[in-house]
């Protein structure tokens, strides 16, 4: 598909791009510059999550196991021995 940019600078985005990813009037996009070519697309939701946000994360209330204590574990889980 091609489209025109105007004299305002602005870009058409053919109707049916528009409609199968759900894009209204008032949508924000993201335009990424990669030298050669463009990405438009929908911005980034929400922060990037950090190591330190999933701390305790798993629900696990249990004393604390060393590392070999949890490979013993995994390899027993595998029908290995450790």
């Amino acid at each position: 598909m091609n489209s025109r940019l105007s004299t305002k600078g602005q870009l058409i985005i053919p109707k049916e791009i528009r409609e199968r990813h759900g894009w209204r009037p008032g949508t924000d996009l993201e335009i990424e510059d990669h030298d050669e070519w463009v990405v438009i697309r929908l911005p980034a939701t929400g922060q990037a999550t950090t190591l330190e946000d999933l701390f305790g994360c798993s629900g696990y209330e249990g004393p604390r196991r060393s590392l070999e204590e949890m490979e013993a574990a995994i390899a027993k889980g595998a029908g290995k021995s450790p």
